[in-house]
C-alpha cells in the first residue's frame, strides 16, 4: 500500500478544485492511501480580501515571513509521495504555505521525500516556484514535478480581472473581459496528472525521485514574462521594505504608504507594463535563444 500526503491552502477555493481533480485517481486506487490536509493559518486570511488587508500582506509575502499555522493532525512520517498545492501572493508562495514550510513539522514530514507541487494562478509563477524550490531544499525534500494552471484571460486582462475577483469575490466576465481564474475545463483536465501519478506509484517509479509528468504539458513558461517577473520582484522588495518601515501590519502609517504604492502600481499597469510587453515582443527575435534557454530551465523538472 502506497501512502500519499496531500497538502494545500486555498482562499477562493480554486486551488482546492485543482487538488481535488489531480488526486481523484489516487483516491480511487485500491493500492494508494491518501491523507488529505488543509494548511490552516492561526489567524485566517479573508475572502473576499478587502483592499488594505490585501496590500498589508504584501511585505510579509515578498520577504517570505510565514505566519503561524495550526499543526497537522494524524499525519505520519513514512509517505511515499507528498503533493503540495499552493497559490501565489505577490510573486511568492502564499504566507500560510510559507509558514508551514518553515515549521518543524514540515522538516519532519518532507525530509527525503519526493514532492509534486501544484500551482493555480495568473501567468506569473516562475519566481514563486524558485522560492518554493528553496523551501523544499531547506526541509530536505526532492521536487520531482510541478504542475501549473494559469488564468484563462492572459496577462493584460488578468491585471483587471484578478484584483476584482480577490477584492469582491466576483470572477464572472464583465465589460467584455473574460472570467477571472483558471477555466473549469483546465481544472477538470488536470485529472490526467493524477492518473499518471497513480500509475507511477503502482510501479514504484517515485522511488527514483525523477520526474513522472514529462511531456504532459505540466508547466509552460511564457518566456516574454520572465524578465518582467524579475523586475517586478526587485520593485516589490523595495516597496515591501518601505511599507514595513512605516509600521506594523494594520498601522495607519502603513496604510498611507500602501495607498501611495497602490497609485504607483495602477499607473505602472496602465502605462509601463503594456509598453514593456510591446518592447519585449519586438526584441524577442534577437533574444530568442537566450529566452528559450531560460524557459527550459524554469519549466523543469516536469517541462511542457
Amino acid at each position: 500500500m502506497k501512502k500519499v500526503l496531500v497538502l494545500y491552502y486555498s482562499q477562493s477555493g480554486q486551488m482546492k478544485k485543482m487538488v481535488d481533480s489531480v488526486i481523484a485517481p489516487l483516491k480511487m486506487s485500491e493500492v494508494i492511501e491518501v491523507d488529505y490536509r488543509k494548511i490552516k493559518p492561526v489567524q485566517k486570511y479573508p475572502y473576499p480580501w478587502p483592499f488594505y488587508p490585501f496590500f498589508d500582506a504584501f511585505p510579509e509575502a515578498i520577504y517570505m515571513h510565514g505566519c503561524e499555522v495550526e499543526p497537522l493532525e494524524d499525519v505520519e512520517d513514512d509517505y511515499d509521495l507528498i503533493i503540495l498545492g499552493y497559490t501565489i501572493w505577490f510573486l511568492s508562495p502564499s504566507i500560510p504555505v510559507t509558514g508551514f514550510m518553515q515549521s518543524e513539522q514540515a522538516k519532519q514530514l518532507f525530509k527525503d521525500k519526493p514532492v509534486v507541487t501544484l500551482i493555480a494562478c495568473r501567468d506569473m509563477w516562475v519566481m514563486a516556484q524558485e522560492k518554493m524550490k528553496k523551501l523544499l531544499s531547506d526541509v530536505g525534500a526532492t521536487l520531482i514535478d510541478n504542475v501549473v494552471l494559469t488564468d484563462q484571460g492572459g496577462s493584460l486582462y488578468a491585471f483587471l480581472t484578478t484584483p476584482r475577483w480577490l477584492l469582491t469575490g466576483k470572477k464572472d466576465p464583465f465589460l467584455g473581459l473574460p472570467a477571472a481564474g483558471v477555466s473549469e475545463e483546465d481544472l477538470a483536465n488536470s485529472v490526467r496528472f493524477g492518473e499518471r501519478l497513480a500509475e507511477a506509484l503502482q510501479n514504484d517509479e517515485e522511488k527514483q525521485k525523477k520526474p513522472l509528468l514529462k511531456n504532459m504539458g505540466a508547466a509552460t513558461v511564457n518566456g516574454k514574462l520572465v524578465a518582467t517577473e524579475k523586475i517586478a520582484t526587485r520593485s516589490f522588495m523595495i516597496w515591501g521594505k518601505l511599507i514595513q518601515a512605516a509600521g506594523k501590519p494594520g498601522a495607519f502609517s502603513r496604510k498611507i504608504v500602501i495607498t501611495i504604492y497602490a497609485v504607483f502600481l495602477a499607473t505602472l499597469v496602465l502605462t509601463i507594463v503594456p509598453l514593456n510587453i510591446l518592447i519585449r515582443k519586438l526584441i524577442y527575435p534577437w533574444r530568442k535563444e537566450a529566452i528559450e534557454k531560460s524557459v527550459k530551465f524554469y519549466e523543469e523538472p516536469s517541462g511542457r
